[in-house]
């Protein structure tokens, strides 16, 4: 099972979203379903939101050809995890509109999401969530899974507990999967840690780096030659 294959999992442990290579072919709605969500995270976490929308619009015509609310819940749960991973805080929209239908782990998942999971839910979360969602700012850099561990540190930067490591380790994984969305928002928060800690040097490099993420830096050589 790949990386990227991965990523669903944890968000609702429906075996048919991720069924392994090795095992009996899947029907082509869902091979088509996680294809498009695959390529709707990689093109969000890129940056880029026409392939994004495109794709989800892909994925949920194909999910929503089952009439199961839990497998159109799980889609709408990944898509809005990468905008918590991409720091953007904003309501789950396609989830709630499923909620009375949804699992209890896909509950407790969209409450995590909202940093307002309740204690006795988190056992119900995907492992590598259960110990951020205590508070547990250490466990986030543990997660070995990109996408699980820049969510963890967003619900904990949602929630006031992202510590300066966490910020740093936010800031090189999304370099690493060349996710410039995510890279951009995480290091515009270092930015402004360097300026609230008085080091404006700091600050200085980080906004270059912000500037080269964007493509600015190669732009401004274009023009003046």
């Amino acid at each position: 099972m790949n990386t990227k294959m991965k990523w669903m999992a944890p968000l609702a442990g429906v075996l048919l979203l991720t069924a392994c290579a090795s095992g009996p072919k899947p029907p082509d709605w869902q091979l088509e379903a996680k294809g498009s969500m695959e390529r709707s995270v990689t093109a969000y976490m890129e940056g880029n939101s026409r392939v994004e929308a495109a794709e989800l619009g892909r994925a949920r015509s194909q999910l929503s050809r089952t009439g199961r609310a839990d497998l159109l819940a799980t889609a709408e749960l990944l898509h809005c995890a990468t905008r918590v991973a991409s720091l953007v805080f904003e309501p789950c929209a396609g989830f709630e509109k499923l909620r009375q239908d949804a699992a209890a782990p896909q509950i407790a998942y969209a409450d995590y999401l909202r940093g307002q999971v309740q204690p006795q839910a988190i056992a119900l979360l995907p492992e590598p969530q259960r110990a951020a969602a205590g508070g547990n700012a250490g466990a986030v850099l543990g997660i070995a899974d990109p996408l699980s561990q820049l969510v963890a540190a967003g619900v904990l930067f949602q929630k006031g507990q992202a510590s300066p490591a966490v910020v740093q380790r936010a800031v090189d994984t999304a370099s690493a999967q060349g996710w410039r969305r995510s890279l951009l928002a995480w290091l515009n928060v270092q930015a402004q840690l360097a300026e609230n800690g008085g080091d404006p040097g700091e600050a200085a490099r980080l906004r270059r780096r912000i500037a080269l993420t964007q493509g600015q830096a190669a732009n401004a050589a274009k023009e003046k030659h």
